[in-house]
């Protein structure tokens, strides 16, 4: 290529498009961003662990045995929680510092048989707990706008390696948000499948009912293009459905007239406390789509005010109950934040449990009926842009409220429902940080969602301007 300095910030899809065409090598490809990392990760944070090694021999072995498909070469990081084999999965804790896994995820697995060559593990909030992605062990990944802000978290590193320029895509965990909301806060594109419909077999669970797997990038496409690769059945994880995938990279494409589709628009808790910028560049995405033909309806949600409490009386138990073998020999090692959630988890009864999960059916029931009459769901994707390192509390249009409770607030529903949801850019705003709106479609309905989040992030109304990164 001309000028290889630009690599890092091209898609998946133009990078494989110059792989094909002969513009770069495989070899030359993953020495560019491993080089990028070697350079900006100490002031991004964005990786724990480099494998400069064996992604070289990987590319050499690529190179050697010529391969097709959009993934084949192109390089990518992984979210410290999923596991690679005789590499160490350390969860962004003392406690696994020296984890080292016996056999490949079974996303690693899937991305390997397509060529995808791993750059290394990404930084995280510990055991993936918190919004923030904020990390006494290994430090807290920086925002690509703004090195004195958050990228987002859990998948703090994953958002920061994409952000930065140091990885074209990455795989985060989203229990409560945590791929949406750091792809909102750094300018990318975060997509949650549904619940299932990516399997987390070799990936340290933090909430088995709520986790789902996720993928940021900086195109929708790119999402499609992953996606096509993943969303494979895996007869060897329970929690994997065996539905059939759909074609999203063909599908993707297919939206251009909206006429007789329908935006529906939930103003109840989704549009209230939100920063009025963030509020206007969502109504000018809903009017984009209006213009485009759609219909425009107003949809009512359940009451939402307890919504969190549900989340949190599923999750923490089911942390506890994975975390006690460690928990009782090793509490010093585990960071204070997620002592005190797991001290949380040991007051929930079984009553509480059970009827939490009873709410969360309940919660699933009622979105499955708003979604019968609108094609898909809008909404702020966070109600706050990147919140200072270190902050404690913001305070959003009236409404004072701790800083991770506000990043997940649109986004933790739709956990605990299970349908798919993605972030993509709606603009920047005044203070030069990203914006982001969130779509949410029927379940099982990917390729629908994609179609839609395609349309908007084409336009050159919602594009963000790249990081200036000295």
């Amino acid at each position: 290529m001309s000028d290889v300095t630009e690599v890092c910030w091209l898609t998946v899809r133009q990078l494989s498009r110059a792989l094909v065409n002969g513009e770069i090598s495989i070899h030359d490809l993953v020495n560019v961003f491993l080089a990028r990392a070697a350079e900006f990760n100490p002031a991004s944070k964005a990786f724990i662990d480099v494998y400069a090694d064996s992604a070289r021999a990987h590319a050499s072995t690529l190179a050697e045995q010529p391969g097709s498909g959009m993934l084949y070469g192109i390089p990518y990081g992984l979210k410290d929680l999923i596991d690679i084999k005789d590499h160490r999965t350390s969860a962004g804790s003392a406690v696994f510092i020296d984890n080292i896994a016996s056999e490949d995820a079974h996303v690693v697995s899937q991305l390997t048989a397509a060529g995808a060559v791993c750059l290394g593990k990404l930084n995280l909030h510990e055991f993936a707990y918190g919004a923030t992605g904020e990390n006494a062990l290994y430090g807290t990944a920086v925002n690509a706008y703004d090195s004195s802000r958050l990228a987002g978290g859990s998948s703090s590193g994953s958002a920061a390696a994409v952000a930065w320029g140091l990885s074209p895509f990455a795989l985060g965990t989203d229990t409560g948000g945590s791929v949406r909301s750091p792809a909102a806060l750094s300018g990318l594109v975060g997509l949650k499948p549904t619940y299932g419909r990516i399997s987390m077999r070799g990936v340290t669970p933090y909430s088995w009912s709520l986790d789902h797997l996720g993928i940021l990038s900086r195109d929708v496409r790119d999402c499609a293009v992953i996606l096509q690769t993943l969303a494979e059945p895996d007869l060897a994880d329970p929690g994997s459905t065996n539905r059939p995938t759909d074609h999203y990279l063909s599908e993707v494409d297919s939206l251009e007239d909206l006429t007789g589709r329908s935006i529906g628009v939930p103003r109840q808790f989704f549009y209230e406390h939100v920063d009025p910028e963030i509020l206007s560049a969502t109504e000018r995405v809903i009017s984009f789509l209006e213009k485009k033909g759609a219909t425009v309806r107003e949809v009512e949600t359940p009451d939402l005010n307890f919504s969190r409490t549900v989340s949190l009386t599923i999750q923490m138990p089911e942390a506890l109950s994975f975390h006690m073998p460690w928990l009782e020999q090793r509490a010093g090692d585990y960071g204070e934040d997620f002592r005190t959630g797991l001290a949380l988890g040991q007051q929930i009864l079984a009553e509480h449990y059970v009827r939490a999960k009873r709410l969360m059916t309940h919660y699933r029931t009622q979105i499955d009926d708003v979604l019968e009459t609108v094609d898909i769901l809008i909404t702020p994707s966070t109600p706050i842009v990147a919140p200072k390192i270190g902050a404690v509390e913001v305070e959003t249009e009236g409404l004072t409220e701790p800083v991770g409770n506000a990043m997940m607030r649109f986004t933790n529903f739709f956990n605990t429902t299970g349908h798919p949801a993605i972030s993509i850019p709606s603009g920047m705003h005044s203070l030069g940080l990203p914006m982001g709106v969130q779509l949410v479609g029927k379940a099982f309905g990917e390729a629908s969602l994609l179609a839609f989040a395609h349309l908007i992030n084409s336009q050159w109304q919602f594009k963000l301007p790249l990081p200036k990164i000295n």
